[in-house]
């Protein structure tokens, strides 16, 4: 059996897997018990919680594409720095993300780059996701990635 710090360390990047391969339901089901914010000083109109509304905003905001049913993306996780309080079942992360992307249109390139802040719970035994909050720090071509424009 892992322990904990692999365990959330793999919730990193199934979220990143899962994104990849257009899978938006599986990504929203890591969110069973928790929300995403668009922001650090998100409103609450950038605060997605639950597993319906990280759905939608996902759906909102991802382009998929036919083809292949995916955002045609590489979320690439590094840097993780996980610290875990197994007594208290909770747990914590920095890493860094980079997207990468290519499509017809678009050559293999960076889109965007910058740094999540999670904290995770443990609930009957399983960890999931309680906070994502994502830090954006670079910024490249994302026409190809989203279905909004990125201020």
């Amino acid at each position: 059996m892992a322990d904990s710090v692999r365990t959330i360390e793999n919730l990193l990047y199934r979220y990143a897997e899962r994104i990849d391969a257009g899978d938006l339901e599986g990504v929203a089901e890591l969110f069973t018990y928790g929300r995403i914010a668009a922001a650090a000083d998100a409103d609450d109109q950038q605060i997605f919680e639950g597993r319906d509304a990280v759905l939608g905003m996902y759906r909102a905001a991802t382009r998929i594409y036919e083809d292949t049913g995916t955002p045609h993306t590489k979320h690439i996780t590094t840097n993780a720095i996980i610290e875990v309080d197994d007594a208290a079942g909770t747990g914590s992360a920095r890493s860094y993300y980079t997207v990468v992307q290519q499509t017809e249109a678009l050559r293999l390139q960076p889109i965007i780059a910058g740094r999540y802040h999670d904290t995770f719970r443990r609930i009957d035994g399983t960890w999931w996701f309680d906070t994502r909050t994502m830090f954006v720090d670079l910024v490249g071509d994302l026409r190809h990635h989203l279905l909004y424009e990125l201020r």
